[in-house]
């Protein structure tokens, strides 16, 4: 039978953090999966390679890239002619322009959201009540 969960909060929590999704319209979605698949297809020259170091399926890698690939109505990733070693993939200046552009959006937002990411974190291991504070975490304030 399963542990019933406690309500309180535990006394060592993993800091609060931010994840970020965009969404672009026409069904895009970009969020850390596929920029961290974008950036493992750089690091490894290949799709499968990625998809092994990310633990992932070649087919849900190559299913990621497509869904980027249509999104952005340009490829992301381009084949690479194989030699002794086989073919590969690199990033195209879209794949690249997604990495650089994600990266840029998240450490922004994570500036941003800092101090009232830390004051619910605060108030969650106090167990105290929320109040909304407008300065905090707002830009020139």
């Amino acid at each position: 039978m399963p542990r019933a969960r406690s309500s309180a909060p535990e006394a060592t929590t993993t800091p609060p953090s931010l994840s970020l999704r965009l969404d672009l319209g026409g069904g895009l979605r970009i969020g850390p999966g596929k920029v961290v698949l974008l950036e493992a297809i750089g690091r490894t020259g290949s799709i499968s390679g990625a998809g092994r170091a990310l633990k992932m399926s070649y087919r849900r890698a190559w299913e990621l890239v497509e869904d980027l690939n249509r999104g952005m109505g340009t490829p992301v990733v381009e084949a690479v002619a194989g030699g002794a070693g086989g073919g590969g993939a690199r990033l195209t200046p879209t794949g690249e322009a997604i990495i650089v552009h994600y990266r840029r959006i998240e450490a922004e937002a994570r500036q941003i959201a800092a101090a009232p990411l830390a004051e619910l974190a605060r108030c969650r291991l106090q167990g105290a009540t929320v109040e909304a504070d407008p300065s905090v975490g707002t830009p020139g304030a």
